[in-house]
C-alpha cells in the first residue's frame, strides 16, 4: 500500500470518532489530515498536530517532537495498516 491508502485510512477513522466522541466539533475539520515531505521522512498531521512520521522504507512511527521520530513507537508499515485502529490518540494493534 502507498501513503495516499494510509491518508484515507487515517482520516476515515479519526473522522468516525471524533463525531461519536464529539458530536458539537466540526469532525472533518478536526480530523483533517495533512502530508509534508521531507528529505528522510513523511510526516502526517491530524488537525493541528504532528502525529505520525514514515520513513523512506514505509516504517510507521510516532513522534518525539515535531520532526523526531520515536523510534520506540512503531506502527508497523504501510503494508500492514489494516493491523491497527488509527482512530485513537495514537495507534492501537487491533
Amino acid at each position: 500500500m502507498e501513503i495516499n491508502g494510509f491518508v484515507q485510512k487515517l482520516h476515515q477513522e479519526q473522522v468516525e470518532r471524533i463525531k461519536k466522541d464529539y458530536p458539537a466539533l466540526d469532525a472533518e475539520l478536526e480530523g483533517k489530515i495533512t502530508v509534508h515531505h521531507g528529505r528522510k521522512y513523511i510526516r502526517v498531521d491530524v488537525g493541528w498536530s504532528g502525529k505520525y512520521m514514515i520513513d523512506q522504507v514505509g516504517n510507521i512511527y510516532g513522534i518525539k517532537a515535531y520532526g523526531v521520530p520515536h523510534f520506540g513507537k512503531q506502527y508497523g508499515n504501510l503494508e500492514t495498516i489494516d493491523q491497527f485502529y488509527w482512530g485513537n490518540y495514537s495507534a492501537e494493534k487491533k
